[in-house]
């Protein structure tokens, strides 16, 4: 594994929690460009000093939070962070692309992150 670069950066911007942050992304160590949810919990744990299943519980209930508020059709916004929303997609036709037949597409509901400005700064640069 190498270390990802600019990650410290963005997580070290995140002012709210900079010393977390700072302590976290010092010790990340990524293949390519992707965090699965195992290092995520295993740096969470050392940043914050606990062990790795009390930080799987926190991360877990904070999912299991986000996506409760979600499936009841609220909004979820952590200031400077992002948003998480449900929006509706109305029913539409659409074709099929091997037999070029139309076809009735249902509406639906749709998951959806908005970045906040704080996050967007960071990745900006």
């Amino acid at each position: 594994m190498v270390s990802r670069p600019g990650t410290a950066e963005v997580m070290r911007c995140y002012l709210p929690f900079k010393p977390l942050c700072d302590k976290i992304t010092a010790n990340m160590s990524w293949e390519e460009n992707e965090v699965n949810k195992a290092e995520l919990v295993a740096a969470a744990a050392e940043a914050a000093g606990v062990t790795k299943k009390d930080a799987e519980k926190v991360i877990d209930a904070t999912l299991a939070a986000i996506t409760g508020e979600l499936k009841n059709g609220g909004k979820v916004q952590l200031t400077g962070f992002g948003s998480f929303e449900v929006r509706e997609r109305a029913a539409h036709t659409g074709r099929n692309p091997r037999t070029k037949e139309t076809i009735e597409i249902a509406a639906t509901k749709a998951p959806v992150f908005k970045a906040g400005k704080s996050l967007k700064d960071v990745v900006a640069g």
